[in-house]
């Protein structure tokens, strides 16, 4: 085919492609702008800290290695105590402000560590960024008060907390961006199927078309006339005889 056949094809099923794009893109719009709400995360730090202790009982000042390392593998146990009920039940109890039961809790919270360091983050995500921080600050203090009872250890400090008021930008993709890659898909697939109806229709249209299926020449058109066409004929003036002469009647 050359690139005009192609753009008659395109031309002649234009409606189609354009109910497809309008389809398909509504359809993703309305998806995306209900479904892909905006959503907030806000970030407690937390540092797992033990203290030596000297031999006389007094408190030192400073950390060896084999300290920092066990403190290390310690977060990997923190980490899945913080996301169990035993912590989230106490953090719905001392803030029933917070509207939130212990599995919403475990479902909100995320808990990540640093490579080799003594540092934890908790993180929140709520679609709201005042109740994530209020939420991920709750859950911070509850564990650094629960620890010492599950652990016998006292070695969780808190570094920094999440500031409700400092507001945040939400996270995730645009519905804009779902939007424009569905319009660019559907053109594509509407010029796609608009081709692919062109393929299958087998029926012969065109004088191009005669002799490419049949391989005959073509001898004659007959005009395809309308209404107007024939209406329009009726009042042409008939043309006079070459001469001025009368029609002769034959016997």
């Amino acid at each position: 085919m050359e690139i005009r056949q192609y753009l008659n094809i395109i031309k002649k099923r234009l409606w189609l492609i354009m109910l497809i794009v309008v389809v398909i893109t509504a359809a993703t719009a309305a998806y995306a702008f209900m479904t892909n709400a905006p959503k907030y995360t806000a970030t407690a730090k937390l540092v797992v800290n033990s203290t030596p202790k000297s031999s006389d009982g007094t408190t030192g000042n400073q950390l060896d290695l084999g300290t920092i390392n066990s403190n290390i593998q310690l977060i990997k146990t923190y980490q899945e105590i913080i996301k169990t009920p035993a912590i989230m039940n106490k953090v719905v109890q001392d803030h029933p402000e917070l509207g939130l039961n212990a599995t919403q809790l475990i479902n909100m919270v995320s808990v990540s560590s640093v490579n080799e360091t003594q540092v934890m983050s908790l993180t929140v995500t709520d679609g709201s960024y005042e109740r994530a921080a209020k939420t991920v600050n709750a859950i911070a203090k509850v564990f650094q008060s629960e620890v010492p009872q599950i652990m016998n250890l006292d070695n969780i400090i808190v570094l920094d907390q999440a500031d409700p008021s400092a507001g945040g930008a939400p996270i995730g993709n645009s519905p804009i961006l779902f939007v424009l890659i569905a319009l660019v898909l559907s053109v594509v697939i509407g010029i796609a199927v608009a081709f692919l109806l062109e393929y299958m229709d087998d029926s012969i249209k065109t004088e191009e078309d005669i002799r490419d299926v049949l391989g005959l020449p073509v001898l004659g058109v007959i005009a395809k006339m309308t209404e107007e066409d024939m209406t329009a004929k009726e009042h042409i003036p008939a043309k006079p005889l070459v001469g001025g002469g009368e029609r002769a009647n034959h016997t």
